[in-house]
């Protein structure tokens, strides 16, 4: 509802563009923003990404080559297969494609680009089908395919003749048909996209029915748990006592992999017994003599100076330092493997499913046709499951005790071994003077981010399309693929300095906006202040579009900006602007305990870039 009034205020705003701010030049993500360099990537394939099967009973079944997260992508993706062939949502059943290698660039969920990613290849898809379907009715019935209609499935002719999609299924797979032209849908004639839909998959999370990755049922499948080092990237010298755990009740096996000491047993609960019971010699981790400040140090250390502002222009200086932070989906690391007689299967969650392969084939040394992996969904992922240490891990524990496995990461494992978002120190000064920001720095300095998943492939191959690649690292190029400032700031300049660190890093939450635009908006704040003016009025002034400037509007009327609030509470407020599309937060809190302040409020109106759901 916020989304559709924001959009609609548009045509209604009388006040001016903000003409008296110094404006800024275009900034690469305002050309070419990381989810359209996705986009351009998959088109070679996108014909050939969704797989659409119509059954007898009229049934839908749809083979999605992305993975769902609970981002809700699996309800987008049949509202728009339903759209194009005018069948109930309801009968549209989505599934998530196993690993398929020809799809190149076309298999990798992530970067903000999902519905972008699918919004025309899955309605091009539907609407083929369609069309192929209704063809074989017009011939049937010796009537041109312009002279039907459909309706829930239902395939009539203008004499009142009815049949179908299940009736003509079976005669549309074989039928020697010529190419057909096929045109999707005008936005006017929706009757799914942009409404409000409930989740395909929502009835099923609640009631602990959706299928996730151990309640795949394996035959003969194991719990596996590993036992893994003290410290990052520690190694296996020798395990002390590996006899005695071997004759604990309920183990099965005992085998060491590269990250740890595995442990294969008839329970969990006997797998985890077994675990911490194990004495282990370590060896030395990768990164044992670094701590958080030194860490803090050394990035505060690398970032640039900043500039001198000019005699009459007043500045205001800030710095920032973020920790390392974990991704923490409800979900935990998990995958089950079948590794036997020179073959593997493999389930788990997957963002990246055909890079894992890749990987499973090579770490077990056997050709990656002889590898299948099974894509589950999952309970949540943060960009998490872009890789696929877990499915790894099972396949090699699958091999050594030669029989199916299901590998379970417990918390402790997640928090300490797993991909965090790397540390960054931030440091920004904004220049202003007669009212106007002259000049916006922002200097982000972070340990380094690995983006070996895939998309780091991704960006190599469409460098050519990307304006400020020249000398730029990879991880610089997605920087500057994502991020924007969206205020009128005069010369404004943004950039990325990365320190490599041997140490599990990885995309979390939008990788780099979570923060650089965090602190953007307080420092916003901060200037605001100092020229004694609204937030949201300052705002208002230097956003650069009216996009920008609905949301802002509308999350101030609808939370009520301004209105008097209890000695000890706020309000806040912040404008987003990325990947095409926009939004505003409008949040209050109350501090009148100050060792347990708490947020009590928040309004977000959105305007995106496509209306799905």
């Amino acid at each position: 509802m916020l989304t559709v009034a924001a959009e609609r205020s548009l045509s209604a705003l009388a006040t001016p563009t903000a003409a008296a701010a110094i404006p800024s030049p275009p900034q690469p993500a305002n050309i070419i923003d990381i989810g359209e360099i996705v986009v351009l990537a998959t088109r070679p394939t996108a014909a050939i990404g969704f797989q659409i099967r119509v059954n007898e009973d009229g049934t839908v079944d749809v083979s999605m080559p992305r993975e769902e997260v609970g981002q809700g992508l699996s309800t987008v993706a049949a509202m728009l297969v339903a759209e194009e062939m005018d069948v109930p949502l309801g009968k549209v059943r989505i599934s998530l494609a196993d690993a398929r290698p020809e799809l190149l660039f076309n298999q990798l969920t992530g970067a903000s680009s999902g519905v972008r990613s699918i919004y025309h290849p899955a309605r091009a898809t539907a609407a083929a089908a369609r069309a192929r379907l209704l063809e074989v009715a017009a011939r049937r019935w010796g009537v041109s395919r312009d002279e039907l209609t459909v309706a829930d499935g239902v395939i009539r002719a203008r004499d009142g003749r009815t049949t179908t999609y299940g009736d003509v299924t079976k005669e549309a797979a074989r039928a020697d048909l010529p190419e057909l032209k096929v045109k999707p849908k005008t936005k006017n004639r929706s009757r799914y996209i942009g409404k409000p839909a409930k989740r395909v998959d929502g009835r099923k999370i609640v009631t602990g029915a959706n299928t996730y990755t151990l309640d795949v049922d394996v035959p003969g499948a194991k719990p596996c748990i590993v036992r893994r080092p003290p410290t990052i990237s520690g190694t296996v010298r020798s395990v002390r006592n590996v006899g005695a755990v071997k004759r604990m009740p309920g183990v099965v096996a005992v085998t060491t992999i590269p990250s740890g000491v595995a442990v294969v047993a008839d329970t969990f609960d006997y797998a985890l017994n077994a675990v911490n019971a194990l004495d282990v010699d370590w060896g030395p981790g990768s990164i044992d003599n670094l701590s958080d400040e030194n860490v803090r140090a050394k990035l505060r250390a690398m970032a640039p100076k900043l500039d001198v502002p000019e005699v009459g222009v007043k500045s205001i200086v800030g710095e920032f330092d973020f920790a390392f932070a974990t991704h923490g989906a409800v979900e935990m690391n998990a995958a089950v493997a079948d590794v036997r007689d020179g073959r593997a299967e493999v389930w788990a969650a997957l963002q990246a499913p055909v890079v894992a392969q890749e990987e499973i084939a090579r770490t077990l040394g056997i050709p990656m046709n002889k590898v299948v992996v099974h894509v589950m969904p999952s309970g949540g992922s943060f960009g998490r499951r872009l890789f696929h240490e877990p499915a790894v891990e099972a396949a090699l524990v699958s091999k050594a005790v030669g029989r199916p496995v299901r590998l379970l990461w417990h918390r402790t494992d997640d928090i300490r071994h797993g991909r965090v978002h790397p540390a960054k120190h931030h440091r920004i000064q904004m220049t202003y003077a007669a009212g106007n920001v002259v000049t916006y720095q922002h200097h982000v300095t972070s340990v380094s981010t690995d983006i070996g998943h895939g998309f780091g492939d991704v960006l190599t191959a469409k460098v050519a399309d990307i304006p400020i690649a020249g000398n730029a690292s990879i991880a610089q190029v997605a920087f500057h693929t994502m991020i924007h400032c969206p205020y009128n700031f005069g010369v404004v300049t943004e950039t990325l300095s990365e320190w490599t660190l041997p140490m599990h890093t990885g995309s979390w939450r939008s990788v780099w906006s979570v923060t650089t635009r965090g602190v953007e908006e307080v420092m916003v704040d901060e200037v605001a202040a100092a020229l004694g003016k609204d937030p949201v009025e300052f705002r208002r002034r230097f956003l650069k579009t009216a996009r920008q400037r609905a949301v802002l509007d509308k999350v101030a009327e609808v939370g009520q900006w301004g209105k008097p609030m209890p000695k000890g509470c706020a309000q806040g407020v912040a404008v987003h602007d990325e990947s095409k599309s926009c939004t505003a937060c409008l949040g209050e809190a109350d501090a009148r305990a100050p060792k347990k302040p708490r947020g009590t409020k928040a309004v977000t109106p959105v305007a995106p870039a496509l209306r799905g759901n």
